[in-house]
Parts: C-alpha cells; sequence; structure tokens
C-alpha cells in the first residue's frame, strides 16, 4: 500500500450514503406526503388543536409501536400485544376493587402479572424453539378468553366496576390520563410517555451493547450465539419490554375511562406491527429503528384523524392503512438497495 493510498477502514462515508443508510428514511417521506396531503384536502389539519388530536391518536399506538419495533429488529413477533393491553387494564381495576385495596396497589399487581406474561412469551419461545408466531398466537387466544371470563366471573358483567371513588385514582390519573396545556392547547400526557419511550429505546439500540445484541440475533440468531450473544435472554428481555409498553398503555386505558371491556385491544397487534414496518422495520429482523416506528405511528395518525378532518367516510381508513404498508415496504426496499449501491 503506498502512502498516498488511504485505509478503507478511515474512509469517511458521505452525508448521502448515511442518510440512504437510515432505517426511517421512507417512513420520514411518507410522513412528509401525508401531511401536506392532508393539509391540501382538509382545511382544519393544520389547526393547533388537530395537531394535539393527531398527536394523540399518534401515542396511544406509539407506546406499545416502540417496543414491538426492538422485538421485531430481534426477529420475533407478538400478536397478544393488543389484548395484553386489555389484560393490563383488567387486572388494575378488579384487583383494587374486589381487595378495596388503594389503586396503587393494583397498578403494582398489574405491572407484575403483565411482566410475567412477557416473560413467560419469551421462555416458552426460548425453550421449545416454535415460531414466535405459534406461541403468540397462543398467548392472543389464551388472555383474550381469560380477559372476557374472569370480568364477568368477577363483576357479572363483560366490563369492570367503577373506581373513580377509590384512594390514589386521582395520582394515578394524572400520571397515565391526564392533560397539560402548551400555548392554550391541550396535549395527552401519553405523548410525553411516548417521546419518553422513543428516547430511551433509542440509546438502547444505538448506545449500548444490548442493543448491538438486538441487532446480532435479529439479523443471524446462531451467528451472534457462536460470537457470544446472549441470545435467550435478549429475546426474553424484548419480550418484557413489550409488556412493559403494554402496561403503560393499559393503565392509561384505565384511568381515561375509569371502566374497561373486556372485549378491547383485538386487532391492535396488527396495527402495532404495521406502524413499526412503515417506519423500516424488516419482517425477517435484523434492521429498523425506534424513531422510524414513531414516525410510522404518526403517519397512522395523521391518517386515521386527516380523513376525520377531510369529513370522508371512515370507513376508508383501513384502505388507506393497508396501501401505506404496501407502498411503505416498497420504499423501504428501494431505499436499501440504494443504500447498498452507494458502499
Amino acid at each position: 500500500m503506498t502512502a498516498t493510498t488511504a485505509d478503507e477502514r478511515l474512509l469517511r462515508t458521505s452525508p448521502l450514503r448515511k442518510l440512504l443508510g437510515r432505517p426511517e428514511l421512507g417512513s420520514v417521506v411518507g410522513a412528509v406526503a401525508v401531511f401536506v396531503f392532508f393539509a391540501i384536502v382538509a382545511d382544519s389539519f393544520l389547526r393547533a388543536a388537530s395537531l394535539s388530536t393527531v398527536l394523540y391518536a399518534s401515542s396511544t399506538i406509539g407506546i406499545m409501536a416502540v417496543p414491538v419495533a426492538l422485538l421485531m429488529i430481534g426477529g420475533e413477533f407478538d400478536l397478544s400485544a393488543g389484548v395484553l393491553v386489555t389484560s393490563s387494564a383488567l387486572v388494575s381495576s378488579m384487583f383494587s376493587y374486589q381487595m378495596t385495596a388503594n389503586v396503587w396497589v393494583g397498578v403494582g399487581v398489574s405491572l407484575l402479572v403483565t411482566l410475567a406474561i412477557g416473560a413467560f412469551n419469551g421462555v416458552m419461545l426460548t425453550r421449545t424453539n416454535l415460531p414466535s408466531f405459534i406461541i403468540t398466537l397462543g398467548t392472543f387466544l389464551m388472555l383474550t378468553g381469560m380477559n372476557l371470563g374472569f370480568t364477568k366471573l368477577i363483576s357479572g358483567t363483560v366490563s369492570t366496576k367503577s373506581i373513580s371513588d377509590m384512594e390514589g385514582f386521582s395520582s394515578a390519573h394524572d400520571l397515565f390520563a391526564s392533560t397539560f396545556t402548551i400555548g392554550g392547547v391541550d396535549f395527552k400526557v401519553t405523548i410525553l410517555w411516548w417521546f419518553g419511550l422513543v428516547a430511551i429505546a433509542s440509546w438502547i439500540l444505538l448506545r449500548t451493547r444490548v442493543g448491538n445484541w438486538i441487532f446480532a440475533v435479529g439479523g443471524n440468531r446462531d451467528a451472534a450465539r457462536a460470537v457470544g450473544v446472549p441470545v435467550n435472554k435478549t429475546k426474553i428481555g424484548l419480550y418484557m419490554g413489550v409488556a412493559l409498553g403494554a402496561w403503560i398503555s393499559g393503565q392509561h386505558l384505565l384511568f381515561s375511562f375509569d371502566v374497561v371491556q373486556s372485549g378491547e385491544g383485538v386487532g391492535n397487534e396488527l396495527i402495532y406491527i404495521i406502524a413499526a414496518v412503515i417506519g423500516g422495520c424488516l419482517i425477517t429482523g435484523g434492521y429498523g429503528s425506534a424513531v422510524g416506528s414513531a414516525v410510522g405511528t404518526f403517519i397512522f395518525g395523521m391518517t386515521s384523524k386527516g380523513i376525520v378532518f377531510a369529513e370522508w367516510n371512515p370507513d376508508w381508513f383501513k384502505f388507506f392503512l393497508g396501501a401505506m404498508l404496501l407502498l411503505a415496504t416498497l420504499l423501504n426496499a428501494w431505499v436499501r438497495k440504494r443504500a447498498e449501491a452507494t458502499k
């Protein structure tokens, strides 16, 4: 090697190459397009109050989409995530009501139960080597039946009893379901939970050893195990992360409406996965970002509320959601090819 020949390991990466290598690039382009579209067709879309509504709709999905995205980067799925949110809320409500305990006792018990369910999914996956689709589909069916069965057994109906007059409800409401005002516009506290989770997840993925493990097990599990990555612990931890998100979302559900319907949450797991995929996560694992999941969720929020602001028939929402999923997947694939071509 001559003195003038540079070591390829020391070559600087161009800004364009760095940009094309970002997994959330496609979703950012899509988000801009959706924003401009609804800004044109819906006069009220650009109002500050409308932005608050869009952010709230995004945050209720985004709180779950963040840990689901990390799980997908790790190469797995969780089809029980939607009903687990409802399970978390039901445990908090029914334990507090039946034990006449402080609401915070029910919240704490719910956290332990929810994390245990997440750990169950992870342990079953790592011990049986069955696909996560089968494991979590089984958990989904069990939780769906338990939510309905236990609620009817304890409450006599398909919904929980009111706990709004119990000690601790007000402080729990402040933490999980309160509203704060900025510039005369009301925003829900779930937006702060969402932003906080995105920041923490991004730090884990990009700045910690655990983040390297997540990408490694999602890219090639056997190769990761060969170099000493604790594959089983990483996967169990990812499922417990999804459970933590479900607990936060469940408490918001409970303390926002006081009464929880036992049949809620079915189908939401697909929305979480869609948001992650739109945000740049690959179905095959090993690629994606927490920021991308947030952008994908924001696209969901803009679309769901933009259709309302435009005064269109909301029945078309699922059509637009499916179209965005296909377009985002194609765009993400194109971006990856462009990024690989510039290397």
